[in-house]
C-alpha cells in the first residue's frame, strides 16, 4: 500500500531523527522548488508536489512560496489535507480561505512562551535604561559619556495587550521585579489565568501603562491598532515593547513619538517590513532593537519542531491535528 506524501517547506534544524522517523508512516519530500510560480507550477495535477497529503511549512519558507493567501491555495494539490506550521503566529497563513478548501491548519501556540516572554522582558529592561546608548556608546571607545538616566521597573505599571501565553508568561516574569500588571483581551480570563493581573479596557490600558507590552496576534482586526491616536493616550515618557508581530504597531508612529519624547524609549524584537527596519529606529540610540530572536533557543526551536512533526503524524495516523489553530477548534 502507497504511503501518503508529506512536504517539508522550508528546513529542520533540531529535529532531524525525528523527521527522518516520519518515513515509517509516510514518504518524506523536501521542496526545492526556487519561487512561487515554479512552486505553484510543481503543485499542478502531475506536477513534483501532486499527490502531497500534508505540509510541513516554516515561517521563511515564505520566500519560496509567498504568503498561502486564496490565490496560492487555489493552485495547492487536491489531495492535501493538512498544513502544519512551525510558529505560534500565522498570518502567513489565511484560515479562512484554508478552511473552505478543506485544509485543516496547526500551529505552536505554547511551546514559544517562555522564551517570548524571556525577550520581551530583556527588551523591557533595555527600554527602560535605555541600554543601547551605553552599548553603542562603549563601541564607539567611549565609556559612560553623558549617558541618559533610566527607570527601575518596580512600582511601574506594566500593560499587557493580549493576555495569551506569552502574555501570561510575560506578567509572571513582572511579579518578579515588582511590577503592577493591567491587561486588554477581546475577554477577560478566569481568575486562576489572571494570577492578580487587574482586567481593564483598552483605552484604560493606554491611560494607565508605564510599559506597554504588545503581545496579541497580528490579523485584520489588530494591524496598526497602536498608532497616532492610540500614542495620544499613553502616558508621557511611556516605555513600549513588541515582541508580537511588527504590524501590530505603526512604525512611522512609533518614531514620531519617539522623537517627541512621548515615548521614553522602546524595545523590539520585530518590525513591519521584515527584514528591513525603519531608518528613524536604527538612528534612535534610545531604541533597543534584536532582530526577530524571540524563539531563537536551542530547547524552544527543538520543542517547536517536535510539535509540528508530532501533528504531521498525527494527521496521517488519525485524521486529526493535534493543535488546530483557533478557528478551526471544533
Amino acid at each position: 500500500m502507497t504511503k501518503p506524501t508529506v512536504l517539508l517547506l522550508g528546513k529542520i534544524d533540531h529535529a532531524t531523527k525525528e523527521w527522518e522517523a516520519l518515513s515509517d508512516v509516510a514518504e518524506l519530500q523536501i521542496c526545492d522548488s526556487k519561487n512561487r510560480e515554479e512552486f505553484i507550477k510543481d503543485c499542478a495535477e502531475g506536477g513534483k508536489w501532486d499527490g502531497v497529503v500534508a505540509v510541513y511549512r516554516t515561517f521563511v519558507s515564505v520566500a519560496i512560496t509567498g504568503l498561502i493567501d486564496e490565490e496560492l491555495i487555489s493552485k495547492l494539490p487536491k489531495s492535501l489535507k493538512y498544513i502544519c506550521h512551525n510558529g505560534a503566529g500565522y498570518d502567513q497563513i489565511d484560515a479562512d480561505a484554508c478552511t473552505k478548501a478543506g485544509i485543516n491548519v496547526s500551529n505552536v501556540p505554547t511551546a514559544v512562551d517562555g522564551a517570548t516572554a524571556d525577550t520581551a522582558f530583556f527588551l523591557l529592561l533595555g527600554a527602560l535604561r535605555k541600554i543601547q546608548f551605553g552599548l553603542n556608546q562603549l563601541r564607539r571607545g567611549e565609556f559612560k559619556n553623558k549617558c541618559p538616566i533610566g527607570h527601575d521597573p518596580a512600582g511601574k505599571v506594566l500593560g499587557i495587550l493580549g493576555m495569551g501565553g506569552i502574555g501570561r508568561a510575560m506578567a509572571q516574569r513582572a511579579r518578579g521585579f515588582d511590577m503592577e500588571i493591567i491587561y486588554h483581551n477581546r475577554n477577560r480570563l478566569a481568575p486562576e489565568l489572571e494570577a492578580g493581573a487587574k482586567y481593564v479596557s483598552f483605552d484604560e490600558l493606554l491611560a494607565q501603562s508605564d510599559v506597554l507590552s504588545l503581545n496579541l496576534p497580528l490579523n485584520k482586526h489588530t494591524r496598526h491598532i497602536i498608532s497616532t491616536k492610540e500614542f495620544e493616550k499613553m502616558k508621557n515618557g511611556v516605555v513600549v515593547v513588541n515582541t508580537a508581530r511588527g504590524p501590530v504597531m505603526d512604525e512611522d508612529a512609533l518614531v514620531k513619538a519617539l522623537e517627541s519624547g512621548k515615548v521614553f524609549s522602546a524595545g523590539l524584537d520585530v518590525y513591519e517590513n521584515e527584514p528591513e527596519v525603519h531608518p528613524g529606529l536604527l538612528k534612535n540610540e534610545n531604541v533597543i532593537l534584536v532582530p526577530h530572536l524571540g524563539t531563537h533557543t536551542y530547547e524552544t526551536q527543538y520543542t517547536m519542531e517536535c510539535v509540528v512533526l508530532d501533528n504531521v503524524r498525527s494527521a496521517i495516523e488519525k485524521g486529526e491535528l493535534n493543535t488546530p489553530i483557533p478557528e478551526q477548534k471544533k
